[in-house]
């Protein structure tokens, strides 16, 4: 017969309660706080009242303790002789209850595990607020095995209390004291345990632990890391631990991993490290690799572990450390996000923790830099929900790309690559205007709509306050300083007749309102409250505004359904502006430019992103305003627009660059011809596109130019001439005109 390292035993609860109160019982460090939620605490003694097993536990009597604690958050003089190695949340649970002490939660904070009990119909609660008014249960069954507990009081009183508000019988009050006395008496209910004996060493107990647990229920591949540590890096893993605690709350003595983001736990944190010391996210291989398993024997060898903890020590050195954190914290700040409450993927943030660490310590990239990368890839990973299926998978395949770049410019490169190969064209005009089709209120795609607000400093809607303003973690007052509107308000679509939550409550029908005007919006039409709050801005601001919130013009009186699909093209395609501010891209041509750039500019002749024109609407050779030449410029603007790099229209020179200058067209001031312009573009191309136009006066030679900087475009541009909507795109030095299939193609490609 086999030699077993165990012997079993079969104490009672009341056995191990008096054990653990004189402190024979310990918890070891390898094992995990307390995580059950009440409600499996009411279960575990809801089984056991009714007389059904409920597992057994596992002890180890080592040669010598160190590092143990007290279960709940008592303290004893004396060294435990026996720690719990399996069952901990149970035993925890049982002892918390039965004497009223307070565990230690995994938020590290202390608490009271209250359980209520119905002796008339055995039924047991977790006590809240309404369970401790019912006069039917006993609200905290602690008291039941209080040291000076008297079990018959306790049932008598329980009994008048109950008669005064409802007639007992004489059989409802027998079994009342029946189920009061079996309750108490559960202090009997006896349990099986083992004992692993002290001859197994602290490395084996870890192993068993595992082993136990990797059958049945099943833990984190994190969790037997972490029992490794205990092992092997014990300080390490209580850095670890200490890190995560602090950042639960504000610190008030000195810098702190407290932040508006994330509180994270020691098994975020812990991937963190193992991503960069082994670029690795499949934790099992990394179990391996700490134990110190030799690949090439299948042995274990105590120096391959020693070697490989103090790998991973080193690069959870980095991960704890503050100014790194904060620092990161910050690139996600910068991808437009401001809180938790926008974050929809914890293992999206952690990861993008582990590219920031990689791309500062290991590649060396600039700071400046690498946080414009990362911040990119956060939006990127957070908009397209990339780590909420088969998380782990996913990030060891994007790891497993940075495994043999050796230098920062191949970092970037990799990100990069796989950031241009996610956010296609294709992206932007489908995939995501038919995510935005739902009315989930926890949507990645919406939330990367508010931080694309914060990353171009949009106002709140009919408002001078900026988003990024209300939607800061640090704001606490009674209401929330932003709050989300339905633009077509619930009650006016039920008045449409649109009914299903699900239609009202479209992503797209909502937008930031300070909470003051949502109030007083209430349920108007839109068609009923726009022109009221219009009244605030001039018209530039509003135009911007609308773009920023994707309103299109006149969208107060569309059609419900239309409204909707027009918007989330829109809110596509500022996300797609927004990503593109943060990456760099956007055009720049707006900018003022030196005298030299000028000259350069209209030096290299007309091209695919310059034209000259002589006027905007003087005919020279009649020397009469011509509609003619105020459609030649429209139709360039238009293809500016149309095309996918934008371009420069530069008025006031010939074809030849000779400088005419703007006094042919007589203006009486340059304010003059620049709302000539205006008016021209909002009549003939409309006002959505004035967000892409930048005309600005300048000097070339001796004359006056009006410089027109077209950004590309984020929707089909037309120009009316007539009754007709003429569509145009820049091809090479000349602007053409495509029609039917043509224009559709291009549009579809395009846009």
């Amino acid at each position: 017969m086999s030699t077993t390292v165990y012997r079993k035993v079969d104490p009672t609860l009341g056995g191990l309660i008096a054990q653990i109160n004189q402190g024979d019982i310990g918890l070891p460090d390898l094992q995990r706080p307390f995580v059950w939620p009440n409600v499996k605490v009411r279960n575990l003694f809801d089984s056991m009242y009714r007389g059904f097993p409920v597992g057994y536990l596992l002890f180890w009597e080592p040669a010598e303790v160190s590092g143990a604690r007290g279960i709940g958050d008592q303290t004893h003089q004396k060294s435990a002789r026996l720690l719990i190695v399996d069952g901990q949340q149970r035993l925890t649970s049982l002892y918390a209850v039965m004497t009223g002490v307070k565990v230690v939660d995994k938020n590290f904070v202390s608490r009271t595990i209250e359980i209520a009990f119905d002796p008339l119909s055995e039924k047991f609660e977790v006590a809240d607020a309404a369970i401790r008014r019912d006069i039917r249960y006993i609200s905290n069954i602690s008291q039941i095995w209080a040291p000076d507990a008297d079990i018959f009081a306790i049932a008598t009183d329980y009994i008048e209390r109950l008669n005064a508000a409802q007639e007992l019988s004489p059989e409802d009050e027998r079994k009342i004291q029946r189920a009061i006395m079996r309750l108490n008496q559960l202090i009997s209910y006896p349990f099986t345990a083992l004992e692993l004996s002290s001859a197994v060493d602290e490395e084996q107990v870890a192993e068993v632990f595992v082993r136990i647990n990797s059958e049945g229920k099943k833990l984190n591949q994190s969790d037997f890391i972490l029992t490794l540590m205990s092992v092997s890096a014990d300080d390490a893993r209580a850095a670890l631990e200490a890190f995560c605690r602090a950042a639960r709350q504000p610190s008030t003595t000195g810098p702190s991993p407290y932040n508006p983001f994330i509180t994270p736990d020691p098994d975020q944190l812990l991937r963190v490290s193992v991503g960069v010391a082994f670029r690795r996210a499949k934790l099992k291989s990394v179990y391996s690799l700490l134990r110190g398993k030799d690949l090439q024997t299948d042995e274990y060898d105590p120096e391959i572990r020693d070697r490989q903890f103090a790998v991973l020590r080193a690069a959870q050195d980095k991960v704890l450390n503050l100014q790194y954190w904060h620092d990161f914290l910050k690139t996600v700040r910068q991808a437009g996000y401001r809180s938790s409450k926008m974050i929809t993927s914890g293992m999206n943030l952690i990861f993008a923790y582990t590219l920031y660490l990689l791309g500062r310590t290991e590649y060396r990239i600039e700071e400046h830099e690498l946080r414009r990368v990362i911040a990119c890839w956060f939006l990127m990973s957070s908009l397209t929900a990339r780590y909420s299926s088969s998380p782990e998978s996913q990030m060891e395949f994007d790891l497993a790309r940075l495994r043999p770049v050796v230098d920062g410019e191949g970092f970037k490169k990799v990100l990069w690559d796989v950031i241009s190969s996610t956010l296609t064209d294709d992206f932007w005009s489908i995939s995501l205007p038919t995510d935005l089709a739902t009315s989930s209120s926890r949507s990645p795609s919406q939330f990367a709509y508010f931080a694309s607000l914060n990353i171009l400093d949009a106002l709140a809607l009919y408002s001078k306050q900026k988003v990024s303003d209300l939607l800061d973690a640090a704001i606490k007052s009674p209401r929330a300083a932003s709050e989300r509107h339905h633009l077509f308000p619930k009650n006016h679509l039920e008045r449409l007749g649109i009914t299903d939550n699900r239609d009202k409550n479209q992503i797209a029908n909502f937008a930031i309102l300070e909470w003051n005007d949502n109030a007083d919006i209430e349920d108007r039409s839109p068609v009923e409250y726009v022109p009221e709050y219009e009244a605030r801005f001039d018209r530039r601001v509003l135009e911007k505004m609308y773009f920023n919130h994707a309103l299109p013009d006149g969208w107060q009186a569309m059609e419900y359904s239309d409204f909707l699909r027009a918007r989330r093209e829109r809110i596509a395609a500022v996300i797609k502006q927004a990503f593109e501010k943060l990456r760099g891209e956007e055009a720049e041509s707006h900018q003022l430019r030196s005298p030299d750039e000028l000259r350069d500019l209209i030096g290299g002749r007309e091209n695919s992103t310059t034209e000259f024109k002589s006027t905007l609407r003087m005919n020279l050779h009649t020397g009469q305003n011509d509609p003619r030449m105020e459609l030649g410029v429209l139709k360039t603007i238009a293809g500016f627009l149309n095309a996918s790099s934008g371009g420069t229209l530069i008025i006031g020179v010939s074809d030849d660059t000779e400088p005419l200058g703007i006094s042919a067209d007589g203006f009486s001031s340059e304010d003059k011809m620049n709302l000539h312009l205006d008016n021209l573009i909002r009549d003939r191309m409309g006002a959505d596109h004035m967000l892409y136009i930048h005309p600005r006066f300048d000097d070339y030679e001796d004359a006056r130019v009006l410089c027109i900087d077209c950004d590309a475009g984020r929707s089909p541009v037309f120009v009316k001439d007539g009754k007709d909507q003429r569509f145009f795109v820049r091809m090479g030095a000349s602007t053409t005109e495509l029609s039917g299939k043509e224009a559709q193609e291009f549009i579809r490609r395009r846009f």
